[in-house]
């Protein structure tokens, strides 16, 4: 309530107003970040622009919980108290759950509104309720986001709704969903809640990933045409946890499809460091891979020249694409990197590998590429980019080539 607002201090709350003022930057241009952490000790499993500022959406309802959760556990709050509604919090835009100026909702109700139906008329309740006003509340988001090391997050309302200075990034979105898990384990099962119901009307949550994918019990979806559709997930399987934020995809089944790409190749990691390396699996005929390449629905394929050994035939193909060739690896790293950035829920998931050629004259050619993606993903990738005419090639390399290639 406004004496928790109170209990800042006067100083306190100008610096925050302080730090608010001079936190905000423009956003960069790549509006596509994603990020994949362990959820135990924070280790960076994958990062794309991890630090670029963009606009978290309902993302931002995570650090609303976070503060109610907070006066939940210090006994300002419990389950059963009503909040009030006021007319502003009942005309925010959808979504919404539909209170009326006047009415009440419990916490209990409030919380999972939050989550599921990530109504902003709630969320304005609660600002109200807890800050006194939802521009103090913000002050308070912004300064706990500081404290928790949040250092390039501004927050401007409880909502996520549109506003030019309210800015965050898939790290610190990250660091913020590691903490609810350590800070409030008793209440991280409100995410996992994939429906409920509320004055006679059942409401189902927008996280598909939560329905597809196994060991996902959390967290949050967010969008607003500005931000493109965001996804923080939490998943966890044999005895691993991780953390996946994703910020600016174009659509939400490239988001969810993308999410869990990045969350498989995650777990797969935690089984190579445990022994399951390419150097004992290429003498091993039951469970061959290739080091770094082999997508997760590669299969092994046929010979591809009648030289190869037997154990070269089980290894699988390694799919990407080629988008360039050039007489200096300079320009064939910017021509792989842009590629990348333009479509990275094709491609985000591949690694750029520069590939020489020798020609004559003792001349050498850098061929731009793209590895280690789906077979699928390098035929639309290529299909996309040749709409726009930009030169594109998709590639089958056998992964005994790829095992004895350079790579740059």
């Amino acid at each position: 309530m406004r004496k928790i607002f109170r209990s800042t201090g006067a100083a306190s709350v100008i610096a925050t107003l302080c730090m608010v003022a001079s936190a905000y930057l423009a956003p960069s241009e790549a509006k596509y970040a994603a990020v994949v952490v362990d959820a135990t000790d924070g280790t960076v499993r994958h990062a794309v622009n991890a630090d670029t500022r963009n606009f978290p959406a309902s993302l931002t309802k995570m650090m609303t919980l976070y503060l109610l959760f907070d006066a939940l556990d210090n006994g300002t709050y419990r389950l059963d108290t009503r909040l009030a509604v006021t007319a502003r919090a009942a005309r925010q835009p959808a979504s919404r759950l539909g209170l009326k100026a006047g009415e009440s909702i419990a916490v209990g109700d409030a919380i999972r509104a939050l989550v599921i139906k990530s109504a902003n008329d709630v969320a304005a309740v609660v600002a109200e309720s807890l800050g006194g006003s939802e521009r103090k509340f913000a002050l308070l988001m912004t300064a706990e986001a500081r404290k928790i090391g949040m250092t390039r997050t501004t927050f401007r309302n409880a909502s996520g709704l549109p506003h030019r200075g309210q800015m965050s990034t898939a790290r610190d979105m990250s660091i913020l969903a590691r903490t609810i898990l350590t800070k409030f384990p008793h209440h991280y099962h409100y995410f996992s809640q994939r429906a409920f119901e509320y004055d006679g009307k059942t409401h189902r949550t927008h996280n598909n990933v939560l329905k597809k994918y196994t060991g996902a019990d959390g967290f949050k979806t967010g969008y607003i045409r500005a931000s493109g559709f965001n996804l923080v997930t939490s998943a966890s399987r044999n005895g691993h946890r991780l953390i996946g934020v994703i910020f600016g995809s174009n659509t939400p089944r490239g988001r969810d499809r993308q999410m869990m790409k990045l969350l498989d190749r995650a777990f797969a990691s935690y089984q190579r460091e445990a022994g399951e390396n390419m150097v004992a699996l290429r003498t091993d005929p039951v469970a061959p891979k290739t080091p770094q390449y082999r997508p997760k629905s590669a299969l092994p394929e046929k010979t591809v020249s009648a030289s190869q050994t037997a154990s070269d035939k089980q290894l699988p193909n390694v799919w990407g694409i080629q988008v360039g060739a050039f007489y200096s690896k300079a320009p064939a790293h910017d021509a792989a990197r842009s590629t990348s950035r333009r479509l990275p829920d094709l491609l985000s998931d591949g690694e750029i590998s520069i590939m020489p050629l020798r020609k004559s004259r003792n001349r050498v050619l850098y061929r731009a590429r793209i590895l280690g993606i789906e077979k699928r993903d390098a035929y639309r990738a290529c299909r996309l980019l040749k709409a726009k005419r930009k030169h594109c090639l998709e590639l089958r390399i056998p992964a005994v080539e790829m095992a004895s290639s350079p790579e740059s």
